[in-house]
């Protein structure tokens, strides 16, 4: 998928609930897990990319603009220095989940003190570097959703009943 695109769950056309967003086209495939689990559990998305340091102009206009489009969530990946994230929730009031990409010299650290150390006020939930952050950064999604939506509550209660039967 590529900018402007939408993904749908399992209902067709919809609003997107979720709004995933990265600073390259070359994080997609870091990002993939994160779309495979929206795909899961049903639940709509857009995806874009746009840089907070190439476009400051556009992601400022994104975060400004993403609440009206009915997105209730933001998810962020960024690599290196990682200012996506925290950029995106300086321009919303939607709570924003950072991954950090493993890549560059420190394979994602860099970017995960660069999420996890945000100003008090401005707050940007992270998850874990590399694929497990990024599906889990779609099931915090699901989490946040759920308290509102009860078909994504419930995809996601038998998701966890699935897991907990996998563990025995």
């Amino acid at each position: 998928m590529l900018q402007g695109e939408k993904g749908q769950g399992s209902e067709g056309e919809k609003m997107p609930l979720v709004a995933i967003v990265m600073g390259s086209k070359s994080d997609t495939e870091a990002m993939r897990p994160t779309v495979e689990v929206l795909h899961k559990l049903g639940i709509d998305y857009e995806l874009s990319v746009i840089s907070a340091h190439r476009n400051p102009e556009k992601i400022r206009e994104f975060g400004k603009s993403v609440q009206k489009r009915g997105v209730e969530v933001i998810i962020a990946a960024a690599g290196m220095a990682a200012h996506l994230p925290g950029v995106v929730a300086s321009w919303t009031m939607l709570p924003v989940i950072g991954v950090p990409l493993a890549s560059g010299e420190l394979k994602g650290v860099d970017a995960l003190y660069s999420i996890v150390q945000m100003p008090a006020g401005i707050p940007v939930a992270c998850v874990a570097i590399g694929a497990a952050g990024a599906k889990n950064a779609a099931y915090l999604a699901a989490e946040i959703l759920g308290l509102k939506y009860d078909n994504i509550r419930e995809a996601y209660q038998k998701y966890r009943r699935e897991l907990q039967g996998s563990s025995k």
